[in-house]
C-alpha cells in the first residue's frame, strides 16, 4: 500500500486492526480514527465457539445466523438489529469525504460484509455471500449514484497469488 494515495484512515478499536492501520499510515502524516462502529459483532457466549458447537448448543441461533435473520440475537451479546444499526452509522462518516478521496477502512468480516451490502444496495440477507480473508484488500469505488466493487479479498500483496477463500 506504500504507493497508494490515502486521504483518511478509519479502524475498529481492536488492537490488531489498529496495528494494521498504523503500519499502513506510518510516514503519511495521517491521523488514524478509531471507530467502534467497525468493531466485530459481540458474539457473547458464542465467542470462540466453532459453527458446529454453536449448531449443537444453540440450534435456533445457528439457523437465524445462516440467513442473518432480524430476530438473530447472540446469547449474552449483540442482536443483529443493534449490530446493523451500529455498523451503518459508520457510513455517515464517509459522507464528509469527496468522491475522489481514498479512504482506508481496517475492520473485521462482519462489519465489512454489512458495509459492502449497504454500499452496493444489497439486502442484509446477502451478508454471508462475501468473505474477507485475513489481511486482504478490497476496493469499493463510491460515487454519488452508487458504488462499484472492483476488488474483493485480494491477498496478492502477501505473496499468495490468489484471493483467500474461507
Amino acid at each position: 500500500m506504500a504507493g497508494e494515495k490515502i486521504n483518511a484512515v478509519y479502524t475498529s478499536t481492536l488492537k490488531r486492526a489498529i496495528a494494521t492501520a498504523e503500519a499502513i499510515a506510518t510516514g503519511r502524516g495521517l491521523e488514524i480514527t478509531c471507530c467502534s462502529e467497525l468493531d466485530e459483532v459481540d458474539f457473547g457466549k458464542l465467542e470462540g465457539m466453532t459453527y458446529e458447537e454453536i449448531y449443537r448448543q444453540y440450534p435456533t441461533v445457528a439457523a437465524s445466523w445462516t440467513d442473518w435473520s432480524a430476530q438473530l440475537e447472540f446469547p449474552g451479546g449483540e442482536s443483529a438489529s443493534l449490530f446493523g444499526q451500529r455498523v451503518v452509522r459508520f457510513l455517515e462518516r464517509l459522507k464528509s469525504h469527496n468522491d475522489d478521496e481514498t479512504i482506508l477502512v481496517v475492520g473485521h468480516g462482519g462489519p465489512l460484509r454489512l458495509l459492502l451490502c449497504r454500499l452496493l444496495g444489497l439486502g442484509i440477507k446477502h451478508c454471508n455471500q462475501f468473505t474477507f480473508g485475513l489481511a486482504s484488500i478490497s476496493v469499493v469505488n463510491r460515487y454519488s449514484q452508487g458504488a462499484i466493487l472492483s476488488q474483493l479479498s485480494d491477498v496478492c500483496h502477501l505473496g499468495k497469488g490468489k484471493p483467500q477463500r474461507g
